[in-house]
């Protein structure tokens, strides 16, 4: 079977930090701003207009926002996708490209597979984006863009689903359609949607990646617990939280950690609730999904079904060596591309012991949207991007074949999913995009706002010291709410 190249993936694997896969990275770059100081509250939120005052007409979504109808689909011409490949600019266009970011992740796909226009120089600007550190330093270069230097003005900048809303339904995004960026019919409809301005329909921004999530298993430790290593089979023995929650007993039994995060399960939970962080009142709400998430890591904690150690810790990101004791780890392509290396390691990993099924629930996580900052002096290049990593065939299938992503063009995924000679090296020989090709039906952009990131964030970390024990729950809550309270004053505690 013909399998991914994974050498150089091995290679860079041994180096990677697992830290970083937090998106805890700062950029070597000359541009870049390493100062992770947090400015005050008030300017974390939201980016303010022209005026000085805080743009808030984005603080909540609704529901509505994924239902508005998106353009027509313009069928990609024969020049868009050649997009990419050294394209030849005006004389307006500006000589200095401005790109802000929070890891390096789509900066290699940049540099491997985009020809930057002769004459012109691009410059990455990379903050981490933990505690909102780069929404931070962002917001602070948009706010000034109206009076920065050509050469200082930000061009194009990254933006997370947890809080892609804040900049798509503000000023400082431009309708990218006005730079001849309508190629709509390639990408999943979610990705559009969550571009969207839902004050005026406008499209802000692409993503280069669909993010359907899986539950990633080893093969070895599920054949020891569950008697199988099949994907069908595995799934059947784990397609809801009950099956989950009983296996992780039978793994215990066995030596075997069920997850290796407390927070492992989080965004499985957080991705399906009922309504946002915050409703249209302003009023912090706690979603029942968030609730059964809080009953079942209490149990696995004191049941030692999983670890203490965070999402990125390196107590979890050891498990994932050949030596590793923990069956089940969850997340999409990027992650296990981005942050697996240790799982890749020619000597201590176990690259082939893997698997992915949908696990007891279909959910998304992430994804990395491109936006068109209002004001930029560069729309030909920005446009240029744009269609390269949507609409240009060429870079879309090396995303898929050598990147191990999920790319954002269905006819390309499509097109491996078919294949019955490819398949994943990492994950045995499995075909991973004809499993995600169908879990990307399930994706749904919904119950979004402006303070995902941090309270997603935040939220499992105060309540740790209440499943080890140290504080009871209405004191974690209570230590939760003074967070909030601080950050967001705006937001209605309980």
């Amino acid at each position: 079977m013909k399998k991914r190249l994974l050498a150089a993936l091995l290679a860079s694997a041994a180096v990677l930090s697992f830290a970083g896969c937090s998106s805890n990275t700062t950029s070597s770059t000359p541009a870049a701003d390493n100062n992770s100081s947090t400015p005050a509250a008030d300017d974390s939120s939201t980016p303010a207009d022209d005026s000085g005052n805080a743009d808030t007409s984005s603080e909540t979504s609704t529901p509505e926002a994924t239902k508005v109808s998106l353009p027509a689909p313009v069928a990609a011409s024969d020049e868009a996708k050649k997009a990419g490949t050294g394209i030849t600019v005006s004389e307006s266009e500006g000589k200095v490209f401005n790109i802000y970011a929070w890891n390096e992740e789509f900066k290699g796909f940049f540099e491997k597979y985009y020809t930057v226009p002769e004459g012109i120089e691009v410059k990455w600007t990379i903050n981490p984006s933990d505690d909102g550190v780069y929404q931070d330093k962002l917001d602070q270069a948009l706010k000034a863009q109206a009076s920065a230097a050509a050469d200082d003005k930000v061009d194009m900048f990254l933006a997370e689903a947890d809080y892609i809303i804040k900049y798509v339904n503000s000023d400082y995004t431009m309708d990218i359609s006005k730079l001849g960026v309508n190629y709509y019919d390639t990408e999943y409809e979610y990705t559009v949607s969550a571009a969207m301005d839902t004050r005026n329909g406008a499209i802000k921004g692409v993503s280069f990646q669909c993010c359907p999530a899986a539950l990633i298993y080893r093969r070895s430790i599920a054949e020891d617990v569950l008697g199988t290593s099949e994907p069908a089979e595995v799934q059947a023995k784990l397609s809801d939280w009950t099956k989950f929650n009983e296996v992780a007993k039978t793994a215990k039994e066995k030596g075997y950690y069920m997850t290796a995060s407390y927070v492992e399960t989080l965004r499985t939970f957080s991705n399906n609730t009922t309504g946002p962080w915050v409703d249209a009142d302003n009023n912090l709400v706690i979603d029942s999904a968030f609730e059964d998430w809080m009953t079942q890591t209490e149990d696995f904690l004191k049941n030692e079904y999983t670890l203490t150690s965070g999402v990125w810790g390196d107590e979890k990101n050891a498990q994932m060596f050949k030596d590793g004791k923990t069956m089940c780890f969850f997340g999409p392509a990027w992650y296990y591309n981005f942050c697996m290396g240790n799982a890749m390691d020619p000597e201590k990993g176990c690259s082939g012991d893997w698997a992915i099924v949908q696990g007891p629930q279909a959910f998304f996580w992430g994804g990395t949207w491109l936006l068109a900052a209002e004001g930029s002096d560069n729309p030909e290049m920005l446009a240029d991007i744009f269609n390269a990593f949507t609409a240009n065939e060429d870079i879309c299938s090396a995303l898929v074949e050598k990147e191990m992503q999920f790319t954002n063009n269905m006819a390309v995924n499509q097109k491996f999913a078919e294949d019955p000679d490819y398949g994943n090296a990492f994950l045995g020989g499995q075909n991973d995009t004809a499993i995600f090709v169908e879990l990307a039906k399930n994706i749904k952009f919904e119950n979004k706002t402006i303070y995902d990131q941090l309270l997603s964030e935040k939220f499992p970390e105060y309540m740790l010291d209440y499943f080890t024990g140290a504080i009871d729950k209405e004191t974690a809550l209570s230590n939760f709410y003074s967070f909030v309270n601080e950050k967001y004053p705006a937001i209605v505690t309980p």
